[in-house]
C-alpha cells in the first residue's frame, strides 16, 4: 500500500520547531525519486483537480508539490509566498500556526486572469491556518477553492473541519 511506503520516508522530528511540536517532514520523500514520482500520480489522480482551472500552491515544501503537479496537468500554478518574497501588488492575509504567526501573499496579477476556480496544493495540513490564509486571498479576489490536495495530514489537530471544500491527503497521522 502506498501510505505504508510513505510512511517510511517521512520523518518525525519531536519538539521542533519548538517545545511539543512533532514535525513531520517530506524531504526524505522527496529525495526518492521513484516514491516522489509515485506521490506526485497519486495526487494527481485526486478529483480535486478535474474542475480546477489553476493550482495555488504554499511556500514553500508545497511549490515541489504544486509545481509537479501543474506541469503534469498542464494548469497554470500561482505561487503564495511568505512576506516580502513576491514584487508587485499584492492579496495579503495573516494566518496562525499552531507555533506562531505569520501572512502570506499571493500576486494581484496572477489571479486578474480568467480563472476562477483553484485548487490548493501543500504538503501537510495540521491546524489549518495556512491553507484558511490562502483561501481568504482567493475569496477576497472572487475566486473559489475547489479543494485541497496534501501529502500529510495531522488528523489531530483537525485542520479539515475549518474547511467545507474536498480534501484529499495521501497519509494521515
Amino acid at each position: 500500500m502506498f501510505s505504508s511506503r510513505l510512511d517510511k520516508f517521512i520523518r518525525s522530528y519531536p519538539n521542533f520547531p519548538k517545545q511539543g511540536i512533532l514535525f513531520r517532514d517530506i524531504m526524505p520523500v522527496l529525495g526518492n525519486p521513484e516514491l516522489y514520482a509515485e506521490l506526485i500520480e497519486n495526487m494527481v489522480s485526486s478529483p480535486i483537480f478535474n474542475e480546477a482551472e489553476a493550482i495555488v500552491s504554499i511556500d514553500a515544501r508545497g511549490f515541489l508539490l504544486g509545481s509537479s503537479i501543474a506541469l503534469k496537468l498542464s494548469k497554470p500554478l500561482i505561487t503564495a509566498r511568505k512576506p516580502g518574497k513576491l514584487p508587485g501588488e499584492l492579496w495579503e492575509n495573516s494566518y496562525n500556526l499552531e507555533y506562531g504567526s505569520n501572512s502570506l501573499s499571493i500576486q494581484k496579477d496572477a489571479l486578474n486572469n480568467s480563472h476562477n476556480k483553484f485548487a490548493i496544493v501543500d504538503d501537510l495540513l495540521a491546524t489549518g491556518g495556512t491553507v484558511e490564509c490562502v483561501s481568504n486571498i482567493l475569496k477576497s479576489a472572487g475566486k473559489q477553492v475547489i479543494g485541497l490536495c496534501i501529502a500529510i495530514e495531522l488528523r489531530e489537530l483537525n485542520g479539515r473541519s475549518r474547511f467545507s471544500f474536498p480534501i484529499d491527503s495521501q497519509i494521515s497521522y
